[in-house]
């Protein structure tokens, strides 16, 4: 099984920054997308940011304006900027990547990382 890695979590207090990162090195084949999902407890794994193999970036609501994802030139690695953190973006974050399959139905393979804690203090 093939599984990413996160990194870059941590403890901040409200109004600091983070930078998250996956290694999606051995993503082979064409990656339709990457991006950056979290849950917090008790709540259901949400979308925060996903970015296109061609580049078009989309943010959950409650996140533009304050995080920014980003991949290197590879897109094998895929990042996400955090500022101005708050209490509410405390949850686990975990990396996604959708990769071009040719089998049916869907014609894609997802994979996630097994998440990196995000911490944020009053």
């Amino acid at each position: 099984q093939v599984q990413l890695v996160e990194s870059g979590g941590g403890l901040v207090e409200a109004g600091g920054s983070l930078r998250l990162s996956c290694d999606a090195a051995r993503m082979f084949g064409t990656i339709n997308d990457m991006g950056w999902f979290r849950q917090a407890q008790g709540n259901e794994r949400e979308l925060v940011a996903r970015i296109t193999g061609g580049g078009k970036s989309t943010y959950a609501e409650s996140v533009k304006g304050r995080f920014t994802i980003s991949t290197d030139n590879f897109k094998r690695s895929v990042y996400l900027q955090m500022n101005n953190l708050k209490l509410e973006d405390t949850a686990v974050y975990y990396c996604n990547v959708r990769v071009a399959s040719p089998r049916p139905p869907t014609y894609a393979n997802e994979y996630w990382g097994k998440g990196t804690r995000v911490t944020v203090s009053s």
